[in-house]
């Protein structure tokens, strides 16, 4: 059993805080110091973003963490670094959001080979559509890395159960139509579309893209999510104090804290 399904897999449901965070961003050190601020704070599983030129599913908060990461001369092969410096210290499991093109350019095995002997647990290819999949999910079967899909609200019930026959670990839902950010609410639509998901397959389903409060997260954790994924709002921490490292740490450090005792608070009949 690996450690995505460990970490679901309690005897008791408990929904799961997934936190996301630009890898290399604003710096490697300082990256690495958020995402132990993140792990402290109680994130349950780990998504780190691999820097990209052109990330087409992220609104501009995220673009912007890329584009710091990116000057500051991230590249994969620091955030498989990244990794190795978390792995010294935590067994967090740890999701990669990436970009095709950047696992093609550097070879889809070896990609996943140092992804593997980095001691990461799933992957997320943001662009990558289910029908075109075969390859990338074959090479993740032999390395024992999670494949993670996209579905949207937009993703029609035969896609639901192809993507549902391909994915491991969980699938990450889509909580709003359009990119990243934070928004004011949590959508009807999102609620449908874990319920309509939830007929086609047993896996873990987790939202994301737009939650960033406690009442955004008692929304989904009551509908039945059995994870949230936040990760604007922690990059927006980030950004508004680039110059103070740890006002960063004690800042994300306390918010994932409220995030967490929002989704173990019980439901009120």
């Amino acid at each position: 059993m690996g450690r995505i399904e460990k970490a679901f897999g309690g005897a008791v449901r408990k929904p799961l805080f997934v936190g996301f965070t630009v890898a290399g961003d604003p710096d490697k050190a300082t990256c690495i110091r958020i995402v132990r601020a993140l792990i402290a704070g109680g994130t349950d599983i780990l998504e780190l973003g691999v820097p990209f030129s052109d990330p087409v599913a992220d609104g501009p908060t995220i673009q912007k963490a890329d584009e710091r990461a990116l000057a500051a001369g991230t590249t994969p092969g620091t955030v498989f670094d990244i990794v190795r410096e978390i792995r010294t210290e935590s067994d967090v499991p740890i999701v990669f959001l990436t970009y095709y093109n950047i696992v093609h350019r550097r070879g889809i095995e070896r990609f996943y080979h140092e992804a593997h002997d980095a001691g990461v647990d799933g992957i997320l290819i943001a662009d990558m559509p289910v029908e075109e999949s075969e390859e990338v999910c074959a090479v993740a079967s032999r390395y024992t890395i999670d494949p993670i899909f996209l579905v949207t609200q937009t993703t029609s019930d035969d896609r639901i159960t192809k993507i549902a026959a391909k994915a491991r670990g969980y699938l990450y839902l889509v909580a709003v139509l359009g990119v990243t950010g934070v928004r004011e609410q949590i959508s009807a639509g999102a609620i449908d579309l874990l319920h309509r998901v939830r007929m086609h397959t047993p896996l873990p389903l987790a939202l994301g893209f737009g939650i960033s409060t406690p009442a955004h997260v008692q929304t989904c954790t009551h509908a039945g999510a059995d994870g949230v994924i936040i990760g604007s709002a922690i990059v927006e921490i980030v950004e508004r104090n680039l110059l103070y490292p740890d006002k960063i740490e004690q800042e994300l450090h306390d918010y994932v804290t409220g995030m967490k005792q929002a989704a173990a608070a019980p439901i009120i009949q």
